[in-house]
């Protein structure tokens, strides 16, 4: 069975790209059900994140076609020209999908390197395959392997100490421009994940004030009351922005909920300095023409790149024995893979011997003699198959044993010369 992935990361392609490729919650069991088309790829699942979008399925036609099925959905469902993001993609296939799966789950990937979300995120991507049906035998065994793999890197690599964000990059960011958060008013618009690292974030920043907005107004009220802030409503956010300092935005919407034209007639009363956005959404949620305005700055989650550099080398020398845990864990799973690939050759070992033996009866049945109907099915029913089973589980153990080091296809190749079938 061959394992396929094609994506996109912060690495590859800009944010501009990748919010063009994201798929939303409310679309992505449809996309899931669009992407299973049980010829090219019959078990499949997306990640798509703020960071990396990536398919991931099972192609029983084959490497080339599972690619070309990946790369023709991604297009279609996005309605992309392929010219427009193919230099962008990174394609993998078999053990080189197996193992990047595994560093993603890691964070070896992330653009803060092990950061806490990303297996959060994975867990979830496998979660909607679930209830959509679009994992089986394969992937199912492929994720639980991956969330393993994971929390093995985090229990014996220095990889995920100190863990990080991009919700505490971002505070870190506020904490460079204004030095002090004590004296500041910060909005968090959006109160998913998150927002909540965001909002945990900014506490121990010691932020002065915090005001939550979102769409669903229990959910502001839920994680202000956690974090003793205040809610604003999402329809009065630009009454109220003038008297804020920082915003920081990550909502699920498809499009800005934060814009220009808005922002620059709310920011007109200001008297205290320019406010500092910044957007950790993909899709982006402000429109980056606020950057133009004189009274705002705007940073975007690309622009946290800078920031994270620090974090990066401090953790870089555990990294690499992540990355020896990964191909270790890679190729046992790979052997792991062969090993249960071979029932169907299993069942074709049985039939040839149990065609042997049903020739080797109907050549010698008048030697038998006169047989009563109990008889005859006595040897057809129980005999047969009980021979069958006991001259075919060497060959099985010897194919399943092989098979963990070769290909199948080989291994029943000898086999069928062993027995002398054509």
């Amino acid at each position: 069975m061959n394992i396929v992935l094609i994506g996109l990361s912060h690495k590859t392609a800009p944010i501009e790209v990748r919010e063009r490729l994201a798929f939303s919650e409310l679309r992505l069991s449809d996309a899931l059900a669009n992407l299973v088309d049980q010829e090219s790829i019959d078990e499949g699942l997306i990640v798509s994140t703020c960071n990396r979008v990536e398919l991931v399925a099972t192609a029983p036609a084959g490497v080339e076609k599972g690619i070309d099925r990946l790369k023709s959905f991604l297009c279609d469902f996005h309605q992309l020209q392929f010219h427009a993001i193919h230099h962008h993609l990174y394609l993998h296939a078999d053990s080189d999908a197996i193992k990047h799966l595994f560093r993603v789950a890691s964070a070896l990937d992330s653009m803060v390197l092990g950061e806490s979300q990303i297996l959060g995120q994975v867990k979830d991507a496998y979660r909607s395959a679930m209830e959509a049906g679009t994992v089986g035998r394969v992937l199912s065994q492929l994720m639980h392997r991956t969330i393993s793999v994971a929390k093995r890197v985090r229990t014996e690599t220095g990889v995920a100490l100190h863990p990080v964000s991009i919700s505490s990059v971002a505070v870190e960011l506020a904490k460079k421009i204004f030095g002090d958060l004590s004296g500041k008013t910060v909005m968090l618009v959006g109160a998913g994940e998150m927002g909540e690292l965001a909002a945990q974030n900014l506490m121990q920043a010691g932020a002065h004030k915090l005001l939550i907005t979102n769409r669903t107004a229990e959910k502001a009220a839920h994680l202000a009351s956690e974090f003793g802030g205040g809610t604003v409503s999402f329809e009065a956010f630009y009454d109220v922005l003038p008297s804020v300092d920082i915003v920081i935005c990550s909502t699920g919407a498809d499009d800005y909920v934060i814009r220009a034209e808005e922002t620059r007639r709310a920011l007109k009363s200001r008297r205290k300095g320019p406010v500092l956005f910044i957007d950790i959404s993909v899709p982006r949620n402000i429109d980056p023409d606020i950057t133009n305005l004189d009274s705002a700055f705007l940073f975007d989650i690309d622009d946290l790149d800078g920031a994270v550099q620090a974090n990066l080398r401090e953790r870089e020398r555990e990294a690499h024995n992540a990355e020896a845990i990964i191909e270790t864990e890679a190729q046992n799973f790979i052997k792991h893979l062969r090993s249960i690939d071979i029932g169907p050759r299993v069942i074709e070992v049985k039939e040839i011997l149990a065609q042997l033996a049903h020739n080797e009866l109907k050549r010698n049945r008048k030697r038998l003699g006169a047989l009563s109907e109990e008889q005859e099915a006595a040897i057809t029913e129980i005999l047969i198959p009980a021979l069958v089973n006991k001259l075919s589980h060497p060959l099985i153990a010897h194919l399943r044993a092989t098979a963990r080091n070769e290909e199948p296809a080989d291994t029943l190749e000898e086999l069928r010369k062993l027995i002398r079938i054509d």
